[in-house]
């Protein structure tokens, strides 16, 4: 099996659960930042992680997410400010999800991750203010080796060959 580990990561959130994923997959295998990601045919297995702007995975992985080809096996994971489970986490996953509508989406996974004082202040400033402000005290230390353990294990619940 021929894998592909996409990530775009501003803090070193998403980048952390994009190499766990990597060193668990066996096989031929690469890693990328998203900027510099190779085109994805020819891969059977990708996985893309994102952070999340205004509500949607970032630009750059948007734009990688609408290369997937159809019927490509995709693992979506993403960090960010708001709690899991939040609304505005599930709708930048399902927002991924209809990006990468042709793909045969196999897994997702969603975790905290810690924001930066600069976003903070920003967000802090703004009016009104992101719905994932109020989350992001409890995202301080995210991810951490649960949710490091969590991207992994997601991964080895499909059963990949």
């Amino acid at each position: 099996m021929k894998s592909l580990v996409v990530f775009s990561s501003k803090s070193g959130n998403t980048k952390k659960l994009a190499e766990a994923l990597f060193a668990h997959l066996s096989g031929e295998k690469e890693l990328c930042a998203v900027t510099d990601a190779p085109d994805p045919a020819g891969y059977s297995f990708v996985a893309v992680g994102f952070w999340l702007q205004a509500g949607q995975p970032d630009p750059d992985s948007q734009a990688f997410l609408a290369k997937v080809e159809e019927g490509q096996d995709l693992y979506l994971f993403a960090t960010h400010g708001a709690a899991v489970g939040s609304p505005h986490a599930v709708n930048a996953m399902n927002a991924a999800k209809d990006i990468a509508k042709k793909a045969h989406i196999i897994a997702t996974y969603s975790c905290p991750g810690q924001v930066s004082e600069k976003v903070l202040e920003m967000a802090a400033k703004k009016d009104p203010q992101p719905p994932w402000i109020a989350d992001a005290p409890a995202a301080v230390g995210h991810p951490d080796e649960k949710d490091v353990k969590g991207v992994v294990r997601t991964l080895e619940e499909l059963d990949l060959p």
